[in-house]
């Protein structure tokens, strides 16, 4: 996540190579509406295209998920923070199921992607209505260790538009050595203070150890590490390749992938936080526009199978 331009999909894209690149399981999930990380990740712009758009496919995710939920009447009154309950159909990491159906598959990585704004949603959709795809897929995921997801998001503080922040094990704040880059994340801070929300920066156009300290005076040891101009990466946004990533940006990717595999998931806090999040929902518009009251969506004795999680 980060404002944009700041590298966020370019991140994303060398992130996930260099896990699949090690023989990794990954998930690519391009939910900011300007798709690009498909092309970013290699496809040409007609397959890119051509990507399933989940932001399409709401009502079939839904009704797979809600499964025999009885807390849940039908895929109508089923909202993106609805949380997971008895006999809802949960997620297994790349499983068989409509979602990573929908998937294309590059380079050993599963692509997904909301899908962009079409003709149909101008002036009447709100782009949340296509993430939301997204936060339905990350509330009823149950992934194992060694199992990685990445989620190249919209620019700016909207990750917090909703629970969706919730949901991950660890945002990293893509932000350039400049005053609006640390000002994003000042702003991201004060909106995840409150929820115990772990939160890394990631440097990208650093250029001098002058680079360095600033970004370190500003957001101190958040800072993780930092990625430095590229040949590699400019070889690849020409169309070229076989030019390989530079040492000292392939130990960032590196140090990021230790900081991810250091969180230890805390399942009950991203059940309890889901239920939070619907809860707010329910009340400030859901119940309105579903004419339900989707409180009672909410399954007091759900807990995530931990075992099943492996």
């Amino acid at each position: 996540m980060g404002k944009g331009g700041s590298g966020k999909t370019t991140l994303s894209s060398l992130f996930v190579r260099r896990l699949a690149g090690r023989g990794l399981p990954v998930v690519a999930v391009d939910a900011d509406i300007n798709q690009h990380l498909g092309v970013a990740l290699g496809l040409d712009e007609d397959r890119a295209a051509k990507v399933p758009a989940l932001g399409d496919r709401l009502t079939e995710i839904k009704e797979y998920l809600r499964g025999d939920n009885p807390r849940v009447s039908a895929a109508s009154t089923m909202v993106k923070t609805t949380p997971p309950g008895a006999g809802s159909r949960l997620l297994r990491f790349r499983g068989d199921d409509p979602i990573h159906a929908a998937g294309q598959e590059v380079d050993g990585v599963t692509l997904l992607a909301t899908g962009p704004f079409n003709d149909d949603d101008l002036g009447v959709a709100c782009y949340h209505s296509k993430t939301g795809a997204v936060e339905l897929y990350l509330n009823h995921l149950v992934d194992g260790p060694g199992e990685y997801v990445v989620v190249d998001m919209t620019a700016g503080a909207d990750t917090f538009a909703s629970g969706l922040f919730t949901r991950f094990d660890l945002m990293f704040l893509v932000a350039e050595p400049t005053r609006k880059g640390v000002g994003v994340y000042r702003q991201y801070t004060e909106y995840a203070r409150d929820y115990d929300v772990a939160i890394r920066v990631v440097g990208n156009k650093v250029q001098t150890e002058d680079d360095v300290a600033y970004l370190r005076d500003h957001v101190g040891d958040d800072l993780l590490t930092w990625v430095g101009q590229s040949a590699a990466v400019r070889a690849v946004e020409q169309g070229r390749g076989g030019v390989a990533l530079e040492d000292t940006n392939t130990a960032a990717l590196d140090r990021m992938r230790a900081e991810v595999d250091a969180r230890v998931k805390d399942w009950d806090k991203y059940q309890r936080q889901a239920v939070e999040f619907h809860v707010k929902n329910a009340r400030s518009w859901a119940n309105r526009a579903t004419g339900e009251n989707l409180e009672a969506q909410v399954d007091p004795g759900f807990r995530f199978p931990v075992a099943y999680a492996g």
